[in-house]
C-alpha cells in the first residue's frame, strides 16, 4: 500500500467519524483546522529567515578575532602506543 493510499484511508476514516457531528461543530473543526495549518506555515516560514542575517554582536571585529584566537587552546602531548 502506499503512502498516498494509506492517507486517504485516514482521511475517509476521520470523515466517517465526523458525518454525525452538527454543521456548527464541523465549521468550528474547519475553523481550527486553518488555524492548525496556517500556524504550521507561518512556523516553518520563520524558521527558514532565522537561518539567514548578519552576526549580532556589541563587540567589533577586531575584538570578536582576539577572543576567538583568545579561546585557542594547543596540546602537543604525544600519547604513547
Amino acid at each position: 500500500m502506499k503512502t498516498t493510499d494509506i492517507n486517504l484511508s485516514l482521511i475517509d476514516g476521520y470523515l466517517k467519524l465526523l458525518e454525525n457531528l452538527s454543521p456548527s461543530n464541523k465549521l468550528d473543526l474547519i475553523s481550527k483546522l486553518t488555524k492548525s495549518v496556517n500556524a504550521d506555515f507561518s512556523e516553518k516560514k520563520s524558521t527558514f529567515y532565522k537561518a539567514f542575517g548578519a552576526w549580532d554582536s556589541k563587540q567589533s571585529a577586531d575584538e570578536i578575532i582576539l577572543s576567538i584566537k583568545g579561546s585557542r587552546s594547543f596540546s602537543r602531548e604525544i600519547e604513547q602506543l
